[in-house]
């Protein structure tokens, strides 16, 4: 565990307001004040979707898993992907930044620019699936209270409604999310038990329980696809932990994001499978993905349910939106965070009305993305989770001075600014872990083989990523100090650590 001195000089207390200023500089250890346990209603908060359910029933109608498969998948693919998440978490509260300002350390100054603009593409294509899915919830709420219909009209006002609502909370920042994360998690935990109570004395558990198992090729394809999701939020984890004191456990730590994702990840997906046996037009629902929930449940819960789902949705796509503007900032975007954030709200918003007016097939563009998703982040997370294995054992995990700088005094400018060992590994992942992928619209050469039918591309790319990066030789960092940050290269605020 490592100490650390904060530097006078260059580092200002952030206001201990209800609107977080501070961008992507290192926090200082006087301002670290966070509780491992705060990060258990923030991962349950990012698994409150209602899309947990449709892909739970997918899981029954086109995978053919029964009760105890989609269970099992539904364990494993938390545990796998918020391991995950946790792991990388951990490199939070060492180095104080965010996950994006971090990876500068592996890739370089200048290189982190690539993997930085797929991870942030990526986000904007996250947000708008969720701008979506929330807009349609609201209809479904409309029609179900007020028999309201669906038009061209209300869509627009429905979605940009709900992107503005997601703007204003992730532009709050740190706090609000924590505050907002808390009683949600209250709410949601209490509808849940009152929908798994009508389930239990609804559905037809016989047909549930003597319903054929599928093959274990469907089980492992299902995994990755519920992982996915979770594996989204691997570059974000360091962003919720940095806030954490260095004595806080890394053990703890990895245990508080499993235990807080699987609470609601685990039983939505198994409501979903056990809600498509009585309704097997749950999975098919391609153009509208909240509608179901009127057909399955009586409106005195489905109303309730939908309305504790939106909020969830709102807080998942504000913590997206909360790192997107870390990654903007990174990216050079010379901006505040909260109107970094402006970007990926206009952006979502865009997206959102052409998947809803013009796309339709809402469903199968989800499954697709969520695949592209995997294969993308992995690449990053194969490299950055072997930088840190490095980074254990060094005396200076992360300097700050250094990731604040952009030009040739930071350690981390190697050569022209660049990690080429790390651009390296991650390139050539990336590209095996395409070749393994197929989509609606993109087939890899090697989608047919046994990894590709198995949907394991993703694991392919992590495992590439990580053993290519490791056996080339290590990148020297610039081992010259760099000076204190200037106006026009870096934030002015930064934190050395030091072991």
């Amino acid at each position: 565990m490592g100490t650390s001195t904060a530097s006078a000089s260059t580092s200002t207390p952030e206001v201990d307001g209800a609107v977080e200023t501070r961008g992507i500089e290192p926090v200082p250890d006087n301002e670290r004040r966070g509780r491992v346990r705060e990060l258990f209603p923030t991962w349950v908060a990012a698994n409150i979707s209602v899309l947990l359910l449709t892909m739970g029933a997918s899981l029954v109608i086109n995978n053919g898993l029964n009760f105890w498969q989609v269970l099992v998948v539904a364990a494993i693919a938390s545990c796998v992907s918020f391991g995950i998440v946790g792991l990388l978490s951990v490199s939070g509260k060492w180095g104080g930044a965010p996950g994006a300002m971090l990876s500068r350390a592996a890739f370089g100054v200048r290189g982190n620019y690539f993997p930085g603009a797929i991870l942030w593409v990526a986000r904007f294509g996250w947000e708008t699936i969720n701008a979506v899915s929330g807009a349609y919830a609201i209809l479904t709420v409309l029609h179900l209270v007020f028999g309201i219909k669906t038009n061209n009209v209300l869509v627009v006002v429905t979605l940009l409604g709900f992107v503005a609502c997601t703007f204003l909370v992730s532009g709050m920042g740190r706090k609000a999310l924590n505050v907002c994360n808390k009683y949600s998690t209250y709410l949601f935990s209490l509808i849940s038990v009152v929908v798994l109570v009508y389930l239990i004395v609804e559905m037809p558990w016989g047909a549930i329980f003597a319903k054929s198992p599928g093959s274990g090729a469907m089980m492992i394809a299902g995994i990755g696809t519920i992982a996915a999701g979770g594996l989204s939020w691997v570059p974000t984890g360091p962003d919720f932990a940095r806030y954490l004191p260095h004595s806080a456990s890394g053990k703890k730590i990895v245990g508080t994001t499993v235990s807080g994702a699987a609470l609601v990840l685990v039983p939505m997906v198994v409501m979903g499978g056990v809600m498509a046996v009585s309704n097997p037009e749950l999975a098919n629902q391609n153009t509208d993905p909240m509608s179901f929930l009127g057909q399955v449940l009586p409106s005195a819960i489905a109303i309730p349910y939908l309305i504790t789902a939106l909020i969830g949705m709102m807080l998942i796509n504000s913590l997206s939106m909360y790192s997107a503007g870390f990654t903007a900032q990174t990216m050079g975007v010379k901006l505040p965070r909260a109107l970094a954030v402006s970007i990926n709200a206009a952006i979502s918003l865009i997206g959102g009305l052409f998947m809803m007016l013009v796309a339709k097939d809402f469903v199968g563009q989800f499954i697709a993305f969520l695949t592209l998703l995997a294969v993308s982040f992995s690449a990053w997370i194969g490299v950055y989770a072997m930088d840190m294995v490095r980074r254990r054992k060094m005396a200076v995990r992360y300097h700050a001075e250094s990731l604040m700088t952009i030009g040739p005094s930071s350690r981390y400018w190697y050569k022209g600014g660049f990690c080429w060992q790390a651009m390296s590994a991650w390139a050539l992942a990336l590209i095996v872990g395409l070749c393994f992928t197929k989509v609606q619209w993109f087939s890899g050469p090697l989608a047919g083989t046994w990894i590709g039918e198995n949907g394991l591309g993703w694991v392919v790319t992590i495992l590439i990523a990580a053993v290519v990066f490791a056996v080339l030789p290590a990148a020297r960092e610039n081992e010259t100090p760099a000076p204190a940050p200037s106006p026009e290269g870096s934030e002015e605020r930064s934190v050395v650590e030091v072991g």
